[in-house]
C-alpha cells in the first residue's frame, strides 16, 4: 500500500503542494489542479515546467484527478469536449509515468427523470477505450455522478464497461442516498458500499464527514480521517484483510478551498496547514492498523 493526496487542497502553486508532499514524508501527489487549472487543462508550455519540476523533486504522480465526466457535466453536453480531455491527458500521463485516471460517469440528473443510461454507458465505453489503447487505465468514482447513485448503479457500470475499474471514495456514501433501497431513501453505508465493489476496487481516496443536516445535500462538515461517519478505520481494516496493495489518497476538503464565499480567496495557510495534519494523521491511523 501507498500513500499520496490531492495537494491542491494544500497550495495552488506547485512548489508549495511538493514542500506539503514532503513535510508529511511522502513521494507521490495525486495531480488535480496547478495555478487554478486541472493537470490536463494547462496550456502545454506550463505542462512541461511542472513535469521538469516533478522530476526535480523527485515526486511521481500514480493519479491523475481529471473532470473527464465529472458531477459538474451533463450528460447531455457536448462529448467533444470529453474527447479532447482524454486526448490532451493520455500523452501527460504518459510523460509523468502515471497509470490511473479518476473519470466519472457525468452529472446525476433528479432523481425519477430520465438518466440517458445507454449514452452514459456508450460514452464511458469510448472514454475507457481510448485510455486501454493508450496502456492507461480509467478508474470510476462514486461521487455525485450516475454511478454513485447506488452498488448497484456502480456495478451496472462495471457490467457495461468491461475493463473498466473503481476508485473508491469513503466519505461520498455519507451525502448520498442509497436508490437502491426502498423511500424514504436511507443515506449510503460506506463499509457496505465498499464490500459490494471490492473485487473492482484499485484505487481509495480517504476522506471523511457527517451526513448532511436534514434536507441539504452537504456533509454537516468534513473531518480528520476516522472522525466522520465514512467508516474508515473498518474500511482501512477491510482492505488489509481483503490484500488490498494499491494507493490511499488523501482527499480532505476541510479547510477553506472548497468552502470559501464565492469572490473571497480562501485562507491558503490553513489549507497548508490542515493537508499536512490530515497527511500526519493518516499516517498514524495506517501505522495504527498495521497498513505501512
Amino acid at each position: 500500500m501507498y500513500l499520496t493526496g490531492f495537494a491542491d487542497e494544500a497550495a495552488q502553486d506547485l512548489a508549495t503542494q511538493i514542500k506539503a508532499t514532503k513535510e508529511i514524508g511522502w513521494t507521490q501527489i495525486s495531480a488535480r489542479g496547478v495555478n487554478g487549472a486541472n493537470i490536463h487543462e494547462l496550456p502545454q508550455g506550463e505542462f512541461d515546467k511542472v513535469a521538469d519540476q516533478l522530476d526535480a523533486a523527485g515526486i511521481t504522480i500514480p493519479e491523475f484527478g481529471s473532470l473527464i465526466g465529472n458531477w459538474g457535466k451533463k450528460i447531455t453536453s457536448d462529448f467533444d469536449i470529453t474527447l479532447a480531455e482524454v486526448e490532451r491527458a493520455i500523452p501527460r500521463m504518459q510523460r509523468l509515468g502515471t497509470k490511473l485516471i479518476r473519470i466519472m460517469s457525468y452529472a446525476q440528473e433528479p432523481w425519477g427523470e430520465d438518466q440517458q443510461e445507454e449514452e452514459r454507458f456508450r460514452r464511458l465505453r469510448e472514454i475507457h477505450a481510448r485510455f486501454a489503447d493508450a496502456g492507461l487505465q480509467a478508474i470510476h468514482e462514486n461521487c455525485m455522478n450516475w454511478g454513485g447513485f447506488s452498488t448497484e448503479h456502480t456495478l451496472r457500470l462495471v457490467e457495461e464497461i468491461p475493463g473498466i475499474k473503481l476508485v473508491f471514495d469513503t466519505a461520498n456514501p455519507v451525502f448520498q442516498l442509497d436508490r437502491s433501497k426502498p423511500e424514504p431513501f436511507p443515506w449510503q453505508d460506506p463499509l457496505e458500499f465498499y464490500s459490494k465493489v471490492k473485487e473492482h476496487v484499485v484505487h481509495v481516496h480517504i476522506k471523511d464527514c457527517t451526513n448532511p443536516p436534514a434536507g441539504e445535500t452537504e456533509p454537516a462538515k468534513y473531518t480528520l480521517p476516522g472522525d466522520g461517519q465514512g467508516k474508515v478505520r473498518e474500511i482501512l481494516t477491510a482492505l488489509k484483510d481483503d490484500g488490498y496493495t494499491g494507493g490511499l489518497a488523501i482527499e480532505p476538503h476541510v479547510a477553506t478551498v472548497f468552502h470559501a464565499v464565492d469572490g473571497q480567496e480562501p485562507d491558503w495557510q490553513q489549507c497548508y496547514d490542515s493537508y499536512v495534519e490530515y497527511g500526519r494523521a493518516t499516517n498514524k491511523l495506517a501505522e495504527d492498523l498495521g497498513l505501512l
